[in-house]
């Protein structure tokens, strides 16, 4: 069984640490999304760069492969557990890709996407969170860190496995990790909202 772990690890980690945000405004002429906005490769900063239809197909991207780490692991082991520990290590390949000298993004859209394939209960608790929050408030990063720490004690209440629970409460740490400097900032009051215009 050692073989499947160190699998699931490898596979989760390589699918998860293409940058799609990177490749995408390359590909379309807008540089290097590392120079624009907060600096991230994930979606919301690709958005800064007005391209709603580039920012969407990041989101979808960057969800997807964990998604897929999973369903291939999953699939090939027969093990829902050595697919949770794939979409986990996606999650950590798209915050810390080696081709990137371990600087990514934040991983929301990664987690949601391994939500969606691997923990429905979980994506049902996190999904009217983050909606409500950020209509709210207009701010993206309080809305993933509110969904983030309800989304493993909702899952635990709605029978999810105590395995996934574990995964999921690994990872909505992990999104306050990467969410540190935003946790500053909104605590200063300073986090930038995105418009209705946006």
């Amino acid at each position: 069984m050692e073989i499947w772990y160190a699998a699931a690890m490898l596979v989760g980690y390589l699918f998860g640490s293409v940058p799609f945000g990177l490749l995408l405004t390359r590909l379309f002429g807008l540089g290097d999304i590392r120079t624009i906005g907060s600096g991230n490769i994930g979606a919301t900063n690709v958005l800064r760069t007005g391209r709603k239809d580039l920012a969407l197909a990041t989101l979808l991207l960057d969800g997807f492969k964990a998604g897929i780490a999973f369903l291939l692991v999953a699939g090939a082991s027969q093990s829902r557990e050595f697919g949770l520990i794939a979409g986990a290590f996606a999650f950590l390949g798209h915050c810390y890709p080696v081709w990137l000298a371990f600087k990514g993004g934040k991983g929301v859209a990664t987690y949601v996407g391994l939500l969606v394939f691997a923990s429905p209960k979980g994506l049902l608790v996190g999904a009217p969170i983050w909606l409500t929050v950020f209509a709210v408030t207009r701010i993206s990063s309080l809305a993933a860190l509110a969904a983030a720490f309800f989304v493993p004690v909702g899952a635990f209440l709605l029978g999810e496995t105590q395995f996934a629970c574990w995964v999921l409460l690994a990872l909505s740490g992990l999104v306050f990790w990467t969410h540190r400097s935003n946790i500053k900032r909104l605590l200063r009051g300073e986090e930038p909202r995105f418009s209705k215009k946006s």
